[in-house]
């Protein structure tokens, strides 16, 4: 479905500037941007995959992952097609590279969207598996039809939007997983086609001036971004930029896409990276893509008691009382109910 697309300028010599990412395509008649889903149509900028979605299912929240988020609970999880970034490890590649006809089989509008998450007695809508930016205007009309009817809208992003789309953008959001892909520039350019500065400013952003819950998210890749120092400097600058009570989920890649010749990370990396994470301060530090019950779970940061126990994305206990630790009263960041989600470890496809 065709829909005129926002946050874009005609130019002087018959192009389009595209203004909703940093890579401000200039697009010109009949041709697409780099997401490939933003076409010039008659002048005008196009999203062609407005209502058009790769597949619906339903995860538990802790899949996003969002650990601090009414933990248990689930969440009806959906995407479109085509990516502004390029990355070349891409996990989602199927669904992120595809063109949009290859991949989008069925159809629902931000009303029935919200209608089914009801239904199926989901907490909450994810836009994921490939990046909700690239389909923003989609998003935001189902964030807006999902509050009309107390389910909370999520993205997990890549971060990678200009300023003055992401004011809009994550004001119609709850929460967010935002996916910090390494702390180079040189690996933005070479691994995703992109840039990391405008991601940082993005967090910052999102840590400032909304009240969107977030949670950070790094694939560790061997040999591209896994050395101690790069974790090192990752972890110090969430602690200084988004403080030390933002969680931090540190993942493990697995050979795929055009990075397929590197090996999965090993559990030994994770567990590396999340002990360097809290030298440098962070308090919430999870790993993820392995089994490992001590880094699937929530510690309160006063008495380091067991707030939250997890087998892999299940939750196990749940000690809790107004969001605060049941041993010492110490307050955890995050959004809590008062009891945990019963949704557990399974994944469920929906027809819309």
């Amino acid at each position: 479905m065709s829909h005129t697309a926002k946050w874009w300028t005609g130019l002087p010599d018959g192009r389009v500037l595209c203004e909703l990412c940093p890579r401000n395509c200039k697009i010109g008649e009949g041709l697409r941007g780099f997401c490939y889903v933003r076409k010039v149509e008659n002048g005008k900028l196009i999203l062609d995959t407005y209502g058009r979605s790769s597949g619906f299912c339903i995860d538990p929240i802790e899949k996003k992952p969002l650990n601090h988020f009414f933990p248990g609970t689930s969440v009806l999880s959906f995407g479109t097609a085509g990516c502004n970034l390029g990355c070349r490890f891409c996990q989602n590649w199927n669904i992120s590279k595809s063109r949009s006809d290859d991949a989008l089989m069925q159809k629902a509008s931000p009303a029935r969207i919200a209608e089914v998450a009801l239904e199926e007695g989901c907490a909450s809508v994810a836009f994921t598996y490939n990046d909700p930016v690239i389909f923003a205007e989609y998003a935001i009309d189902v964030a807006e039809e999902c509050r009309k009817v107390g389910i909370h809208p999520v993205a997990v992003t890549a971060g990678y939007i200009n300023p003055e789309p992401a004011v809009e953008f994550f004001g119609a959001m709850d929460a967010a997983n935002v996916d910090l892909k390494a702390f180079t520039e040189g690996f933005y350019k070479k691994q995703c086609f992109a840039a990391l500065a405008p991601v940082l400013k993005t967090l910052k952003f999102i840590k400032n001036e909304t009240d969107v819950w977030f949670e950070v998210t790094t694939l560790l890749i061997p040999e591209e971004n896994d050395s101690d120092d790069e974790i090192r400097k990752l972890s110090a600058w969430c602690a200084e930029n988004l403080g030390t009570m933002t969680p931090l989920h540190f993942t493990a890649f697995h050979p795929d896409f055009k990075l397929d010749y590197r090996p999965k990370t090993p559990k030994s990396t994770l567990i590396r990276a999340r002990k360097i994470a809290m030298e440098e301060g962070m308090k919430f530090v999870y790993i993820g893509n392995v089994v490992d019950e001590e880094g699937h779970a929530t510690y309160c940061p006063c008495c380091n008691a067991t707030a939250i126990a997890r087998d892999y994305y299940d939750v196990r206990e749940y000690n809790l009382v107004d969001g605060c630790c049941a041993s010492c009263g110490c307050k955890i960041a995050g959004r809590f109910a008062e009891s945990q989600g019963s949704w557990g470890n399974r994944r469920q496809r929906v027809a819309v």
